[in-house]
Order: structure tokens, then sequence, then C-alpha cells
């Protein structure tokens, strides 16, 4: 395969759609300092933003040819939340970071849906759509990976010019799935997903807390590959899109909380997949 232009349609549609777009802002990881010991990484708050547009290092990415899911700062039940609209669109917000992964890195946040996509699944190219994600890129060795892996994530990082993540967990609120589903992309073994919430919250509009053990929930998607390699978190990406079913979705989500304890490695304690306690 001498140039991208022997690449077949449906493989450079795979590559952006699952690969690329996610990850142009992500690829300066390189350059993020890495959180200090004890204290919560270095992840802007939304609630920080002057204006609609959210705070710098978050970069909004998108795919040549689609409309850009909507994300602006908003003010909603008296606090600066970040909105999110897809209709018939895809996006995503990325912010690049460098944390290491073990037994103390945990993840926060808090999200309500209004809309969900109506005819997305998760289990279809067709409908791999959702109203709400929020994803975790990690640094895995690509040594451990097939050569067929190895092979697919070269050529994406080679076609595009960026360091592309070896490994995606994003965290889905679905409509269908069932509550603690976890999934492998329809694209991609390179992003597994976990169902975090199911359908519409018990109260209309409520907002839902999550608290999350990453390490616990990495080795529950990705142990089949990872064995006992904690690999480092290089970005955090909020994620909607209703491009293939032509849908249309609306979230929210309040400011992102990453910590990790550099000095801890050891995964003693946690079961996988349980959320850690939270507030």
């Amino acid at each position: 395969m001498a140039s991208s232009t022997r690449i077949p349609t449906a493989y450079r549609q795979w590559l952006h759609a699952m690969l690329v777009a996610p990850v142009v802002a992500a690829a300066l990881w390189m350059a993020a300092p890495a959180a200090h010991a004890g204290d919560a990484a270095d992840i802007t708050p939304f609630s920080s933003a002057r204006g609609a547009e959210a705070p710098a290092p978050w970069r909004f990415t998108t795919l040549p040819n689609k409309t850009p899911t909507r994300f602006e700062v908003v003010q909603q039940d008296g606090r600066r939340v970040l909105k999110v609209e897809a209709d018939q669109s895809y996006g995503n917000l990325v912010h690049a970071t460098q944390v290491p992964l073990n037994a103390s890195t945990t993840l926060a946040w808090r999200w309500r849906v209004d809309d969900f996509v109506k005819d997305a699944d998760l289990r279809k190219r067709s409908g791999d759509d959702g109203a709400a994600k929020v994803c975790v890129f990690f640094d895995f060795p690509t040594d451990r990976l097939s050569f067929g892996e190895r092979t697919r994530l070269a050529l994406a990082r080679r076609t595009t010019g960026e360091q592309v993540p070896s490994e995606a967990l994003c965290y889905v609120w679905d409509n269908k799935e069932a509550k603690g589903s976890t999934l492998v992309n329809a694209f991609t073994q390179r992003m597994r997903m976990v169902v975090l919430e199911s359908g519409p919250a018990a109260t209309p509009g409520a907002w839902v807390s999550e608290r999350r053990n990453l390490l616990a929930d990495y080795r529950r998607v990705f142990g089949d590959e990872a064995g006992d390699t904690m690999p480092d978190v290089v970005a955090v990406a909020i994620s909607a899109d209703a491009d293939n079913t032509l849908g249309h979705g609306l979230a929210y989500f309040s400011d992102i909380d990453l910590r990790s304890i550099a000095s801890t490695r050891s995964a003693g304690g946690f079961a996988a997949g349980r959320p850690v306690p939270g507030e």
C-alpha cells in the first residue's frame, strides 16, 4: 500500500470517524505536563469559561463534510456547564493531559440527557451514534498489540501524521443498552465502551453523578490485551454524534475531575468495574 489513495473508501471512513477526529487535539498529549502527585489533573473546568466557548486547552474536532456537533458553555440550574447538541452531526471536545493509571486514578463528573438519538444502536455501524459519551485515551504500548492491530494503528498514524492513541475507553449514557453493559465499538477494537446509564433519568431533567475507578474499568474492557500493563491517560474527550442515524441528541456535562497519585501502582482493593465511593 504505497499511498493513501489506495486505502479502500470504507477503511478511510472508519479511520476518520473512529480515530482521526477524536484525537487531532489529543495528539498534543506529548507536550502536556504530568499531573502533580496527589493533585487533580489539570483538566480545565468548563465553569471557568468567560463566554460560550469551552476554555483552552479544550479543542473541538470534527470530520470533513460533516455538520459539527455544537458544544457551548451555558448557565443551567445555577451553574456554568457544557451543553452538547448533536443534530445529524459529528464532533468531539478533547483535552490533552498525562496522568498515570493506577489504583488511585478516578474520573468524576455529572451529566444529564434531555434528548436521546432515537435510532442509535451501538452494536451496528449504521447506528453508532450517541447523545452523551465521556472518553478516556490511553498510551498502551503498541508492541503488545497483535500484528493486525499494530498494522492498522501504524497506518492510521502514518496516514494522519498524528499520534493516534492506542486505546480509548468511552463511558456512555445510552437509551437501549442495559446499564453496566460493555461493548467493543462497531468499527474498531481500539475503542471499547461501558454503559453507565440507560434510558431517561428517574426524574426528568435530573443530573446524575458518576465517579469511576479508571484502572478497574480499564482492566474490565481491555484486560484481554493489557494484562498487568497500566498505560498513562493521555486525553479526555466529550463526544456526541448523530450523523449515522440523522437524528438529534441533547446533553449537558459538568466540570470533569481526573485524579491520580503518581506513586500508587497497585490495583489492590478495587473490584473490576465498581465505582469508588463517591460524593
